[in-house]
């Protein structure tokens, strides 16, 4: 408690490790609540909770409630998994995909994911688990970072397309992206206008807490 206490002065960091895919991780207490960050962004709560909170929030949280099947691909330290769980009351099933098995040990220990009845944790690359699942979803949520690199995979076409074809009508994507170059804005520009698939509805929410933009996709029917 003190520590919390502590934490609106100054962060207090309680844990570090290292991890192969990750490199740094760091658990420490920021403003009264626990947050988990790499060497240089935030990975899960704090500032990442709050931009995904946005994306769920513009869809409706009662809407989200009413879904039944999710996918979390980048789980970290499940902050949006919590979101869900906790805020929008979200009683269907969660997969939560992640690559690296130290950060899901570390969000077990200290932010509780396993506790969390109604999700099923999968270690794995997520282009290899979205290519094997067999699965239909109402809700995809791509929040998948290597400190503050973003894959190349992600903005690729049959990565977007193989996602797109998971969804169950009238379902929902939520990518979260980082944009810190110049060259991250083209890259998210050219993304959002190569896309023309007919049966989907793109958009974005832009500079959301300063670096991150929004790519939200919606299948229309």
């Amino acid at each position: 408690m003190l520590r919390k206490l502590l934490s609106y002065i100054i962060p207090i960091k309680i844990y570090k490790t290292n991890s192969a895919l990750s490199k740094t991780i760091e658990v420490t207490w920021a403003n009264g609540e626990l947050v988990l960050d790499s060497e240089n962004t935030n990975y899960s709560y704090g500032s990442l909770q709050r931009i995904l909170r946005k994306g769920l929030k513009h869809f409706g949280f009662e809407k989200i409630a009413k879904m039944n099947n999710a996918l979390v691909l980048g789980v970290a330290g499940g902050s949006v998994i919590k979101t869900l769980v906790d805020e929008i009351h979200f009683e269907g099933r969660i997969t939560g995909v992640d690559i690296d098995p130290d950060i899901i040990k570390i969000a077990n220990e200290y932010f509780n994911l396993n506790k969390i009845k109604n999700l099923n944790i999968v270690i794995d690359d997520a282009f290899e688990f979205v290519l094997k699942t067999k699965d239909r979803y109402d809700l995809i949520i791509v929040d998948i970072f290597q400190d503050t690199k973003m894959p190349n995979f992600l903005f690729e076409k049959f990565f977007v397309n193989r996602i797109c074809f998971l969804l169950k009508s009238k379902g929902i994507i939520l990518f979260n992206t980082m944009c810190l170059t110049p060259s991250d804005n083209v890259r998210n520009y050219d993304f959002i206008k190569e896309f023309n698939d007919q049966g989907y509805k793109i958009q974005s929410i832009p500079r959301v807490e300063i670096h991150n933009e929004l790519i939200i996709i919606e299948k229309l029917d």
